[in-house]
């Protein structure tokens, strides 16, 4: 098959949502699938790609290391008609989304749609950010998810959560799968000595993208307060982001600053080595839709420590590969990591199997033919035969459809969300 990935941030973007794209265009390719990535254009992205569009965008949106593309591009026309795609899978309701939209309604193509994020968990970084607007982006994602002819949901949490929200598509849970045998043999010691970190100590870990969506000055405090009870700990940091200043100064405020290591982004070899480095992993994260980083950290036989939340709950399972926290203090989080830390060596081990079985339950081979079935069933649906003579006339209508459809779904995005606003107000009165 011939698949177009569309999505508003990739490469060398870190987040959820480029590494999911990067990782199944790599396996699609891999199983003899041609894939075409479109995508906009971001600060010290590769001079020379293979099959990938990059569009012009507005980078560093609002001070965040997000580049907002501009869904207009002179030659990704010619370049889809020379790809002769199969089917469109877009990774947002927005910006390239609406592209997608425009592209399989003149081509009459299936339109896949996997909803990533919990979209109202990010509207702090677009000005006027308010329960208003939360409201509209939730109509916004729910109303384009209906314009799709079938939605991946990335863990059960998420597709039961849309489908309340009024998705009405077919929905598949399909995550994004881990590379297992990416971090299966890390150097944990090399990279122990490369930080300048005892060998016997208790290492505490977080990957990620450092943003306040992603609850880090909580996690901070609460490793912070197991450190203060554990002079031999450490918290090893991968990742960059705004929230780097929170978590620092949340560790000089506990005069711990030297038992914290910042190691910024990592290649896959030395991300493997500092997984390796790690005794566990800790996660407080509320926003996600699935675990990826969190099976990332089980595949290198890391026992987690997480709160309980959507696409979290799917992958740690309390007391058998880590621990999962209903309440959200630093007293219980602090002290579910004493618990894991405090396990018997057998225990550990027991902890540490589990988690790397989790992690074999969603390797990406398994996930990328899950998502392959699901497009051949809408490729085999699609087939038409069109007339040569009215092609022509054929795109501009359909065109024509796909605009007003997409008007539609952000003035009713819109509205909903106003109505909802004002019903508020008039309850406050």
């Amino acid at each position: 098959m011939n698949i177009v990935l569309i999505t508003n941030t990739f490469t060398p973007h870190v987040g959820g949502v480029a590494r999911s794209v990067e990782r199944f265009a790599e396996e699609y390719r891999k199983k003899g699938h041609q894939v075409l990535v479109v995508a906009p254009q971001f600060p010290k992205a590769p001079q020379k790609e293979v099959d990938v569009v990059r569009i012009p965008a507005i980078q560093n949106f609002n001070t965040s290391d997000f580049s907002v593309a501009l869904p207009l591009s002179a030659n990704l026309s010619e370049t889809l008609d020379s790809f002769q795609p199969d089917i469109v899978h877009s990774q947002h309701p927005f910006l390239l989304g609406m592209t997608a939209v425009r592209i399989v309604r003149c081509r009459r193509l299936p339109l896949v749609f996997t909803h990533h994020t919990l979209y109202e968990q990010y509207t702090h970084y677009v000005p006027g950010d308010s329960p208003a607007l939360k409201r509209f982006v939730i109509e916004l994602a729910t109303r384009y998810a209906n314009l799709c002819d079938q939605v991946f949901a990335p863990s059960d949490s998420i597709r039961d959560l849309i489908r309340k929200r009024g998705v009405e598509s077919p929905v598949a849970v399909i995550p994004t799968g881990v590379k297992v045998e990416d971090f299966v043999n890390g150097d944990g010691l090399a990279f122990r000595l490369q930080q300048g970190i005892p060998k016997n100590a208790v290492i505490i870990g977080h990957v990620g993208r450092l943003a306040p969506e992603k609850n880090l000055e909580f996690l901070a405090k609460s490793t912070a307060a197991y450190l203060n009870s554990n002079s031999q700990a450490y918290f090893l940091v991968v990742g960059c982001g705004p929230s780097e200043k929170a978590i620092r100064q949340v560790f000089a405020k506990n005069k711990l600053e030297e038992r914290l290591h910042f190691c910024g982004i990592l290649e896959p070899v030395q991300l493997a080595n500092a997984l390796a480095a790690m005794d566990l992993f800790a996660f407080a994260s509320k926003s996600e839709t699935q675990g990826m980083v969190l099976t990332e950290a089980m595949a290198a036989g890391l026992p987690v420590v997480a709160i309980d939340a959507p696409g979290v709950r799917e992958v740690v399972k309390d007391k058998v590969n880590g621990r999962l926290i209903s309440e959200e203090t630093v007293a219980a989080f602090s002290s579910a990591l004493q618990w894991v830390i405090s396990r018997s060596p057998d225990q550990i081990r027991d902890l540490k199997q589990a988690a790397r079985k989790t992690a074999d339950n969603f390797s990406l081979s398994q996930t990328a033919d899950q998502a392959l079935a699901v497009y051949q069933s809408l490729k085999a649906k699609s087939v038409h035969q069109t007339i040569e003579g009215e092609k022509g006339w054929q795109q501009i209508i359909a065109l024509i459809k796909a605009e007003w459809d997409i008007i539609k779904s952000v003035a009713q995005a819109g509205e909903e969300a106003l109505h909802e606003n004002l019903f508020f107000e008039d309850d406050e009165h």
